[in-house]
């Protein structure tokens, strides 16, 4: 029989699971009133109530997501993906190199961060290739859940798996100790999405309620053309011919201020102030190759060809948006923020209410009108992702591997034991806005506080459940059904049931109640710690079955138009195949006795 205070600990952790499957209440609130709850009842001590805020996990995830902006910012990526797309010539092609790149970059770097940098190109090759973009998002969303549990700071789980062994064992997980079983995984994963995308509905549509009634105006923006570049004294066809056709070169300035219409066959010249227009990642693009001098797009450097510098931009509103559940009305848009709302997609779903009285939900795709300099800011402050993202950082191509040269520095110096985790991120999350990369502002946006919130919470409550004995009475209940299978069996009912229960929680949560479990787990059967947490680790961070598990299905809910039931047509198979591969490969790289 529990305890008075354990029997109160299961009331609180069971609050919180119906809080969190109800959806109503935001999970970071939720997070709080258990910590309240805990502290209430005394099951969690004042005194350790607030260790969590303090946690290295706070602080490295908090970098982690610091740095993957840095890398979000830097055009390097969807650089490289223009100069293979003409090869992507078939969906299956295009779901594959999108998916694995995506998977690639996951391991690297947050995986949210990861697939919020792949999705606006994602939207833009599906555009041009005329692909549904809802044959290409989920698969990236799964890819990035895949390619996170490769490497520690790949997704908030290893994390904190790591935390609970070195608590127990002195000894945190090192940066690629998840990699031989997550390699393993993802090149699974991998192999079936490439196949597998063909079980998603057909006929969803994400953006085209929005983008077939607006269509964003072309992006304007002034380039010098220095002394000395090679395309002195080359034509203007010769020029556009280096931007693949998405550049055009609208009007030439020269003469002391003269504008000039020019053809094709015009000689450029040394001086030439040029008028480009363009979709802003192939300008991105352009400038960097070409050596351009840009010079004040979108803030008014073309008022004499554009009367106003109004812009139209399609975003989707994020997880931890100040505008969820509010509605234009409400939050006075263009009062406060200074934007219009123009229209609304949301999951094939008609919108019977007046637009200003629709109350706004994570996914949902946004078509909004403003100042175009101010637009990008204006986004971030209300937690929503551009779709055609008009802050691409154009004019600091020289910069854009310096971020990538932080990340691969940072986790050298973690592989190699020279730093611990916290301080090798951390140090180059400051770095990153001492060299100019992110703005402080920019950082501090990055930073995804209400995940922070939940983890810092949660934290002295994951560790009430070992300390009041209620894993120890929880593993009980378990070790009666374990006893009677192998110790490989009794791993994966602990994988089976991370899994189970991260489509209904947040994947964090998920991992800091399940991790003190299997440990007690573990030792009740005499087994080895580490394959019980690499259990809970990979079953927590492959949510395949919903959209609210985890942020990066969330992400690609509305621009991908999905449906709550489509999650299960390709997530399910998946699923089964991750448990499997999971079950076979774990005891394999961390024997169970």
């Amino acid at each position: 029989m529990p305890t008075p205070q354990q029997a109160l600990l299961f009331v609180i952790l069971a609050a919180m699971v119906a809080l969190f499957v109800w959806n109503r209440v935001r999970y970071d609130l939720v997070a709080l009133l258990a910590l309240l709850a805990a502290m209430a009842g005394g099951v969690v001590p004042s005194e350790r109530a607030f260790v969590g805020f303090g946690d290295q996990v706070v602080i490295i995830i908090a970098s982690a997501l610091v740095l993957s902006a840095a890398v979000g910012k830097s055009g390097v990526i969807d650089r490289t993906l223009r100069r293979i797309e003409p090869y992507m010539r078939t969906t299956g092609a295009r779901v594959t190199l999108l998916t694995t790149s995506v998977t690639v970059l996951s391991a690297l770097m947050k995986n949210i961060g990861a697939l919020a940098i792949f999705l606006p190109v994602a939207i833009q090759v599906a555009r041009r290739s005329g692909t549904p973009a809802s044959t290409l998002l989920m698969p990236m969303a799964f890819g990035s859940l895949v390619g996170g549990v490769v490497t520690l700071i790949g997704t908030s789980p290893n994390i904190l798996v790591s935390r609970v062994r070195a608590e127990l064992t002195g000894t945190p997980f090192s940066m690629f100790d998840f990699a031989p079983v997550g390699i393993g995984i993802a090149a699974a994963a991998l192999a079936f999405l490439a196949v597998g995308w063909r079980l998603l509905p057909t006929g969803r549509h994400g953006q085209a309620p929005a983008s077939a009634t607006f269509t964003a105006e072309p992006y304007l923006s002034e380039a010098r053309l220095p002394k000395g570049s090679p395309l002195v004294d080359r034509t203007v066809a010769e020029l556009e011919a280096l931007g693949h056709g998405e550049v055009a070169v609208v009007a030439i300035v020269r003469e002391g201020g003269r504008r000039y219409l020019p053809a094709g066959h015009w000689t450029l010249f040394a001086n030439d102030l040029l008028v480009l227009q363009s979709d802003p990642h192939a300008l991105q693009d352009f400038v960097g190759e070409t050596g351009l001098q840009l010079g004040g797009a979108g803030k008014g450097a073309t008022k004499d060809l554009y009367a106003g510098d109004i812009d139209v931009v399609e975003a989707v509103v994020m997880s931890g948006s100040v505008l969820v559940g509010c509605s234009p009305a409400e939050l006075r848009l263009r009062q406060v923020y200074s934007v219009n709302l123009l229209a609304l997609a949301r999951r094939d779903q008609s919108i019977a209410t007046r637009l200003r009285h629709v109350r706004f939900l994570v996914g949902d795709v946004l078509v909004l009108q403003g100042a175009a300099g101010a637009l990008p800011d204006v986004l971030r402050e209300l937690g929503c992702l551009p779709l055609v993202d008009r802050a691409t950082g154009l004019g600091t191509p020289q910069r854009d591997y310096l971020a990538l040269a932080l990340l691969a520095v940072a986790m050298g110096l973690v592989a190699l034991n020279l730093v611990p985790v916290a301080a090798a991120f951390f140090g180059a999350a400051v770095l990153s806005v001492l060299l100019n990369i992110l703005t402080l502002r920019e950082a501090y946006e990055a930073i995804d506080l209400p995940i922070l919130v939940l983890l810092a919470c949660l934290i002295p409550v994951s560790d009430a459940v070992a300390s009041t004995g209620g894993a120890e009475l929880i593993a009980g209940g378990l070790a009666t059904v374990a006893t009677k299978l192998p110790p490989v069996g009794a791993m994966a009912l602990v994988l089976v049931m991370a899994m189970g229960l991260t489509p209904f929680l947040n994947n964090a949560a998920t991992a800091l109640i399940m991790a003190p479990i299997a440990a007690s787990l573990a030792a009740r059967l005499d087994l080895n710690l580490d394959p019980f947490l690499m259990a809970v680790a990979i079953g927590c961070a492959c949510d395949f079955l919903t959209p609210i598990g985890h942020q990066c299905n969330t992400l690609v809910l509305g621009p991908g138009g999905y449906r709550f039931g489509d999650y299960w047509r390709l997530g399910l198979p998946l699923s089964m195949i991750v448990a499997v591969i999971a079950t076979v490969l774990i005891p394999i790289f961390w024997p169970l006795q």
